[in-house]
């Protein structure tokens, strides 16, 4: 695989996590948090541009969103967690694509892990920052999540229909160590 076109599909997935996340935010009251769109493209991240390039796209394009919008206070523990999230997605769809299950039930299997990633992980930190009122956060995470799940399940089969799509999504999954 070229560098340079890893480089530029690192940098379009960055713009499209950060632009997602920003684009609809619909206010959390229980946590100063945001539901948002932006979980299907740290997903997508994963499952397309792999463990390292997709985590760096998911976590630093989810942290210039919280940058960009007011939310400075959660960028650090965001990057964390959409990192985790799309490492994890990478690992899952390869392991269960390597298995010859479908692609789209591997989707759908990376969605479920991204809920847990992201609601485990903001409710880790908000328990640290708020206390037991980080339990009101669960709700709207879940939300969140299955929000990512629903749209990358359904953004999915239109980009792999992309020929360099697809061709870096094969290629980024078979040279991972799972």
């Amino acid at each position: 695989m070229n560098q340079m076109k890893k480089l530029v599909y690192t940098a379009l997935f960055t713009a499209l996590c950060c632009i997602a996340t920003m684009l609809i935010q619909i206010p959390l009251a229980a946590t100063n948090g945001y539901i948002h769109l932006g979980d299907a493209f740290v997903i997508l991240s994963g499952i397309i541009l792999g463990k390292k390039y997709g985590g760096f796209a998911a976590g630093v394009g989810s942290a210039f969103a919280d940058l960009f919008t007011g939310y400075a206070y959660f960028a650090p523990i965001t990057f964390v967690i959409k990192f985790l999230t799309a490492f994890f997605a990478a690992v899952i769809y390869k392991k269960v694509t390597g298995l010859h299950i479908n692609k789209m039930f591997a989707v759908i299997l990376c969605g479920i892990a991204a809920i847990v990633i992201v609601t485990g992980g903001y409710f880790i930190y908000n328990y640290i920052t708020i206390g037991p009122a980080a339990l009101l956060s669960v709700p709207g995470n879940i939300v969140q999540g299955l929000s990512g799940l629903v749209i990358s399940f359904l953004l999915f089969p239109v980009l792999d229909a992309v020929p360099d799509i697809r061709v870096m999504r094969t290629q980024m999954n078979s040279n991972m160590a799972v």
